[in-house]
């Protein structure tokens, strides 16, 4: 039985990957690009467009945020063991 695909674009926005927003995004740009939107879909596809990047721009922050807060951590760390230089030092590894 040949496996069924779910259609992207049913899927709400939130649910899909930052992968899966950002493909989507492309194909409605690519179909807008070559004219394939028909002029009574065009106001769905573009609405569509800006939750599926909202969704993108929140996901790349939310993911700043946690790389930065893990590289201010390991900057901590490096400098907490600067203050102290003896600490580590006899230690046979």
């Amino acid at each position: 039985m040949a496996e069924k695909k779910t259609n992207p674009k049913k899927t709400p926005a939130r649910k899909l990957s930052f992968g899966e927003a950002v493909s989507e995004v492309e194909e409605i740009l690519a179909g807008l690009e070559q004219e394939e939107v028909d002029i009574d879909r065009l106001g769905a596809e573009v609405k569509r467009a800006v939750e599926l990047i909202q969704v993108c721009r929140e996901k790349l922050e939310k993911t700043d945020g946690e790389v930065r807060e893990l590289v201010a951590g390991l900057q901590q760390t490096a400098a907490d063991e600067d203050a102290d230089p003896g600490s580590g030092e006899d230690l046979p590894f």
